[in-house]
């Protein structure tokens, strides 16, 4: 990050703040995609994983491939973006540089760093939060706790 942009200091806001905000933007909406997967999906395969655990399955086995569509479903829109920069789309960080008159191998520069930076936060956030997830829907005898997907009753 310090390499590409060369401020002083690296989190002086006028940096700092846009980056965070492109990075945190993507990633909340991996998070959002993949919990939402999570949580349709144990509330459709609750009887598949109750019958695993019965069986003497590990939750965290008997979860695995939830966990792995939800993941899967939490990067889509990155690694869509990620394919599509410079080919189909030239998107306004990248677009706003060239215009402004920087060299435009810089301005992919500062894009291939925001799209790897954007990549990694999303992933990380989306493992963390799915992971999360699945630990609030188990308790400590291992047993599949859907009623805490429900809204409090007042």
């Amino acid at each position: 990050l310090s390499t590409q942009l060369q401020a002083d200091p690296w989190y002086d806001p006028r940096y700092s703040i846009p980056l965070f905000g492109m990075i945190l933007g993507n990633t909340m909406t991996g998070v959002s995609l993949g919990l939402n997967t999570l949580s349709s999906q144990v509330s459709r395969e609750r009887s598949s994983i109750e019958a695993q655990l019965a069986l003497g399955e590990p939750f965290g086995r008997a979860i695995r491939p939830l966990l792995r569509r939800a993941a899967r479903s939490g990067l889509i829109p990155t690694v869509n973006a990620m394919a599509a920069v410079g080919l189909v789309m030239l998107p306004g960080m990248m677009t706003g540089q060239i215009l402004s008159g920087v060299d435009p191998v810089e301005a992919i520069k500062y894009q291939m760093l925001v799209m790897f930076l954007i990549g990694g936060g999303t992933g990380l956030g989306v493992i963390a939060a799915i992971q999360l997830g699945a630990y609030r829907l188990t308790d400590e005898r291992h047993r599949l706790r859907l009623d805490r997907l429900a809204p409090a009753k007042e």
